[in-house]
C-alpha cells in the first residue's frame, strides 16, 4: 500500500492537535486552581519534586546547581508558582520571566539551559519532599526520623527535613539521599521504624531469658 504524502502528514496533524489541546486544558485548569508563590528552589532529583526553602544566602541555589551538574532537572529558582489540583497535589512552576534561569552569588544569572541542555529542565514538577536548609546552630529534634515533621501548603501537607549548613559538608549528597528516602517510604519501607522494630524484638527476646 503507498502511502502519499499527504496521507503521512495526518497522524502528526492530529497528535500535535492532541498535545495542544492537552496543554489549552492544564491552561484552562491553572486560571482556576488555588496558587502561593514561594521564594525557594524546586528541582527534581530521581523523579522527586524537591523544594528546597531557607532564609537568603544559605546556599540553596548553589545546591540546586550541583543537583544538576550530577544530573538532576531544575524546575524553578527563587521565585516558584505553586498551584493545587482539583486531586489536592502540588505543582510548581517557574515565572516566564525566570524560567531556566537561576542566581548564583559571584555569578550572577545564569541560564542552565544554555549551560546544560534542555534536559537539565523542566518546566513543572509535582512537589513532593521539602527540605529546608537551616543555620547550624538550629536545633533539630527529631535525629531519627521516626517523628516526622511536615510543611503546609496550599492546605497540603508535604513532608518536610531539616539539613543544617555546615562548612565541609556534602549537601547536595544529602537531598540526593533524602529523595531516595522518600521513593523507599512510598513503597511502604522506614528506615527509622524497622530499626526501631529491631530493638522493640530485641528487648522482648532479652526479658525472656
Amino acid at each position: 500500500m503507498t502511502i502519499s504524502a499527504s496521507d503521512s502528514s495526518r497522524p502528526r496533524t492530529k497528535k500535535r492537535s492532541t498535545r495542544s489541546l492537552s496543554k489549552r486544558t492544564r491552561n484552562t485548569e491553572s486560571l482556576t486552581s488555588p496558587t502561593a508563590h514561594l521564594h525557594g528552589v524546586l528541582v527534581d532529583v530521581l523523579g522527586v519534586g524537591v523544594l528546597l526553602l531557607g532564609k537568603s544566602g544559605i546556599g540553596k541555589s548553589e545546591c540546586a546547581l550541583d543537583l544538576v551538574m550530577r544530573g538532576h532537572r531544575l524546575v524553578a529558582d527563587d521565585l516558584i508558582k505553586v498551584e493545587r489540583s482539583e486531586e489536592g497535589k502540588l505543582y510548581g512552576s517557574s515565572h516566564e520571566l525566570g524560567r531556566h534561569l537561576m542566581e548564583i552569588r559571584g555569578l550572577g544569572i545564569i541560564d542552565i539551559g544554555k549551560l546544560f541542555g534542555i534536559a537539565a529542565t523542566r518546566d513543572r514538577k509535582r512537589i513532593q519532599l521539602v527540605i529546608e536548609l537551616v543555620e547550624s546552630d538550629v536545633e533539630i529534634k527529631d535525629l531519627t526520623g521516626l517523628e516526622g515533621e511536615s510543611y503546609e501548603i496550599l492546605g497540603v501537607r508535604l513532608p518536610l527535613r531539616r539539613i543544617p549548613v555546615r562548612p565541609g559538608r556534602n549537601l547536595t549528597a544529602i537531598v540526593e539521599v533524602a529523595a531516595r528516602e522518600y521513593l523507599l517510604e512510598e513503597e511502604g519501607y522506614h528506615t527509622a521504624a524497622q530499626l526501631e522494630e529491631r530493638l522493640t524484638a530485641k528487648m522482648r527476646e532479652g526479658g525472656k531469658e
